[in-house]
């Protein structure tokens, strides 16, 4: 059974279409990313799967539960963290779990066990006793995030965890959310505008702009469906090896960034011959590399293959 399964789901504010006919399924225990710029329908898509919208059409399940008719439930199975963190700033880290995990019912041993559980692998276990009033941001996102797996989910949702972070502590929180993903054995729904933090993170990816649904997949099927191996060139670039380049058949578009170079080749197999070429026009090359377009630069292309089937 899947962890989500989505057919046709639609939901408008108005005028404003926010989500059109998606059609989604997240398998369980998976890490899935649900890519897209601000606006594009992420957290309306995560509301009408916890109950808390009701769809203008299509249906949802949520671990083989309605969203419409079982709401309460999934909310009961489910974990999430929205725009706001559920924290209080004058408790204590433990205190804070402390009082979700009353309201979840669950015995006093129970809850300290499962504090200790929670925080020692993000290294918070000794600050428990702190008002987190004086944490820094990246140490509270943490915190949330072990809040919402207080209470042993099936399914955890989390909605730009690390937005406002800096990269120090993005990076930090994304490590975390790997190891506890893994231990807890847990689906996870994480959306995104940061299309790196996904491919670093994600074994499967949506994309969605305007409501729709764009692709679908692993982050290797997105990269090997929308884009061919491009050739990534380090090294000292004469303006003339740049311009032979240019004038290459085999090159289909060039794009410089100081002293490196980003070739998309009509034939990735014949890259050896630009490799010639550069060194027969005195070119210190520095590294060469042969890759697939990063999740960013799929979205990009995706985003103007829907521009121009608008025009």
């Amino acid at each position: 059974m899947d962890a989500i399964h989505i057919e046709d789901l639609s939901r408008s504010f108005g005028s404003l279409i926010a989500l059109n006919r998606l059609s989604l399924r997240v398998e369980r225990g998976t890490v899935f990313g649900f890519l897209g710029p601000n606006g594009s329908g992420k957290t309306t898509t995560i509301r009408l799967l916890l109950g808390l919208l009701d769809p203008d059409e299509g249906r949802a399940e949520v671990l083989g539960l309605d969203t419409r008719t079982q709401a309460d439930e999934i909310r009961v199975r489910c974990g999430a963290l929205l725009e706001h963190s559920g924290l209080y700033e004058r408790l204590s880290a433990a205190d804070n779990l402390d009082y979700y995990g009353r309201i979840w019912h669950m015995a006093k041993a129970e809850r300290e066990a499962r504090i200790r559980e929670l925080l020692e692998p993000l290294e918070l276990y000794e600050r428990r006793a702190e008002p987190i009033g004086r944490w820094s941001r990246g140490m509270k996102q943490k915190l949330a995030v072990a809040r919402t797996l207080m209470h042993h989910p099936d399914l955890v949702f989390l909605d730009e965890p690390t937005s406002g972070l800096d990269p120090v502590a993005s990076a930090a929180l994304r490590e975390d959310l790997e190891r506890l993903a893994a231990r807890e054995g847990v689906t996870v729904f994480l959306t995104t505008h940061n299309l790196a933090e996904a491919e670093k993170l994600c074994t499967q990816v949506a994309v969605i702009n305007h409501g729709q649904l764009m692709a679908a997949g692993s982050p290797a099927d997105l990269r090997s469906r929308t884009s061919a191996p491009r050739l990534y060139v380090t090294g000292k670039l004469d303006p003339q090896v740049v311009e032979g380049l240019r004038a290459n058949p085999l090159v289909t578009k060039l794009e410089q960034h100081n002293s490196r170079l980003v070739l998309d080749l009509s034939d990735p197999s014949r890259s050896h011959e630009l490799v010639t070429q550069m060194v027969a026009s005195g070119a210190q090359i520095d590294e060469v590399r042969k890759e697939k377009a990063d999740l960013e630069e799929v979205f990009l292309a995706l985003v103007e293959e829907e521009k121009t089937g608008e025009a």
